[in-house]
C-alpha cells in the first residue's frame, strides 16, 4: 500500500458493501485493527461507517455493531431502511447510502489529502474522478479474488490505488479462535442489513 506519513486521511466505509466483500471472502473484520492500521499510515482525520437500519424492529440485528463503532473511534451515518412490496408481491428492502458518503466526502475533501474508499460499487467512479480534479489521492477496498469479483471494473480503473481487501486478512481479520469464545458467550456479531435476505435488498 502506498501511503505517506504526512498525508491527512479520511475512511469512507460502505457497511453493506464491505460486510459482503468480507463474508465472501469468509473472514470478520477486526474494526479495532483496521483502525489502528490506517491511524500507522498518516494522519488519519475521520473514519466514518455508513449504513441503513431498520427502524421500525424492536431489535435490529446490526445495533451492538453500530453502538461499539460509535464509541471506539467511528463516526457513524445512518438513516431508516424503506419497505415496499414490488409487482410481484415481494417484500423489498432500500437502504442506499451512497448519497451521504459522496455528499461527505466532497464536503470533507478540502481539509484532506488521501480518500480511502471501502466498496466495490461502481457507482462511485464519478465520485472518484471528482475528489482527484480536486488534487486528491483515492485508495479503494475491495476485492477481485472471490467470485465474481466484488469490485466493479471501472471503479478499480479510477482509483489512484487498489487495495484488496483479502490481503489485509492477516492486518484487520479478527482471530477465528476468538470468535469461537465469543459465540459461546453470546450471539455472534451480525453485520449490516444481515435480518434482511440479500436478495431482499437492493439498492436504488
Amino acid at each position: 500500500m502506498n501511503f505517506y506519513p504526512n498525508e491527512r486521511i479520511a475512511l469512507f466505509i460502505d457497511g453493506a458493501n464491505l460486510y459482503a466483500s468480507a463474508k465472501a471472502l469468509t473472514f470478520d473484520i477486526d474494526y479495532k485493527r483496521l483502525l489502528a492500521m490506517f491511524r500507522s499510515k498518516g494522519q488519519l482525520v475521520r473514519a466514518l461507517y455508513y449504513t441503513a437500519l431498520a427502524e421500525d424492529q424492536e431489535y435490529s440485528s446490526i445495533r451492538p455493531l453500530i453502538d461499539w463503532l460509535d464509541y471506539n473511534g467511528y463516526t457513524m451515518v445512518t438513516k431508516p431502511t424503506k419497505e415496499f412490496v414490488d409487482a410481484a408481491g415481494r417484500r423489498k428492502i432500500k437502504g442506499n447510502m451512497d448519497i451521504e458518503l459522496a455528499v461527505d466526502a466532497m464536503e470533507l475533501s478540502e481539509h484532506l489529502d488521501h480518500v480511502v474508499l471501502f466498496s466495490g460499487d461502481g457507482d462511485f467512479r464519478s465520485l472518484v474522478e471528482a475528489l482527484q480534479h480536486k488534487g486528491k489521492r483515492v485508495s479503494v477496498v475491495s476485492t477481485l479474488t472471490t467470485t465474481p469479483p466484488m469490485i466493479a471494473d471501472e471503479l478499480r480503473r479510477q482509483a489512484d490505488q487498489f487495495i484488496d481487501l483479502a490481503h489485509l486478512q492477516n492486518e484487520i481479520g479478527r482471530d477465528p479462535a476468538e470468535r469461537s469464545q465469543r459465540e459461546h458467550r453470546r450471539r455472534p456479531e451480525p453485520g449490516p442489513l444481515d435480518e434482511f435476505e440479500t436478495e431482499d435488498l437492493i439498492e436504488t
